[in-house]
């Protein structure tokens, strides 16, 4: 058993060290062809860096050839499996625009999209790329509405509006929570509008009520009237869509200061 383990190493070594020698020997070469051989075969070995670096001696080389099309999906793909999905979204979305009729245009476009999809941070961060894959995955499903990615795109697009979604209500509570609460009267509107069907719904309405009546509770006397009804207005559509709340006894007591306070004005 140990003779075995002992050949198979010895043949494990002489191939690193052949493909090490051949690697060596396609960088110091002028020979254009032999890049292009050896970088493919190291992209087949799963060399992807040493495949990057004699691709990206001879891209410029290959331009306008008939092998310029396989060069650059392989070349954007080395940098998709090296895992620096930022500049792999590029060279695919490149290729895609460059070569829109290739049988490599729908993977390329999809790989994209995914790269984006890869570099959406977490929802306490800002979502810029959450926004740029939701637009890639759309922009993806129009072109290809038969693709068979489409159920992993639909996955991921609900993902991401899940983040966009999480980070909505954070941004309108840490508002409430800051004391802020014309603008957080305002993000939980809004928040609520652009996520109708949320699953913090009845907490953010909840805080749509506190946060306008606070606001009119420290408001000039002439801003009061028009605060206070305000609160008894979202006062109404709380209670219309959660009559059983165990936020019902808080705002109820607020909706009876608010209608208390306006006869008074």
């Amino acid at each position: 058993m140990n003779r075995i383990f002992s050949y198979i190493y010895i043949i494990t070594a002489i191939l690193v060290f052949t493909a090490c020698s051949e690697y060596n020997k396609a960088i110091k070469s002028d020979d254009y062809k032999y890049k292009y051989e050896t970088g493919m075969k190291m992209y087949e070995q799963e060399e992807y860096y040493k495949a990057l670096t004699l691709f990206e001696d001879i891209l410029h080389i290959y331009r306008g050839t008939a092998k310029a099309e396989l060069l650059n999906y392989v070349y954007a793909d080395c940098h998709f499996l090296e895992g620096d999905y930022i500049t792999a979204s590029y060279y695919f979305d490149k290729f895609a625009s460059t070569y829109p009729y290739s049988d490599s245009t729908e993977p390329a476009m999809y790989k994209a999209s995914y790269c984006h999809y890869l570099n959406s941070p977490r929802s306490s961060l800002d979502q810029q790329n959450t926004l740029k894959a939701i637009a890639a995955f759309q922009t993806f499903i129009n072109k290809y509405p038969n693709s068979a990615h489409n159920s992993d795109v639909n996955k991921y697009v609900a993902e991401l509006r899940n983040k966009l979604e999480e980070k909505s209500y954070m941004n309108a509570k840490l508002y409430y929570k800051l004391g802020d609460f014309h603008a957080a009267a305002i993000t939980l509107k809004n928040s609520l509008k652009d996520f109708p069907d949320s699953e913090y719904r009845e907490e953010l309405m909840y805080l749509t009520v506190k946060s306008n009546f606070y606001l009119a509770e420290a408001s000039v006397k002439d801003k009061q009237g028009e605060r206070y009804q305000n609160t008894i207005s979202e006062y109404y559509s709380f209670i219309d869509e959660y009559p059983e709340s165990k936020y019902l006894k808080e705002i109820e007591k607020m909706y009876a200061k608010s209608v208390s306070n306006i006869k008074k004005l």
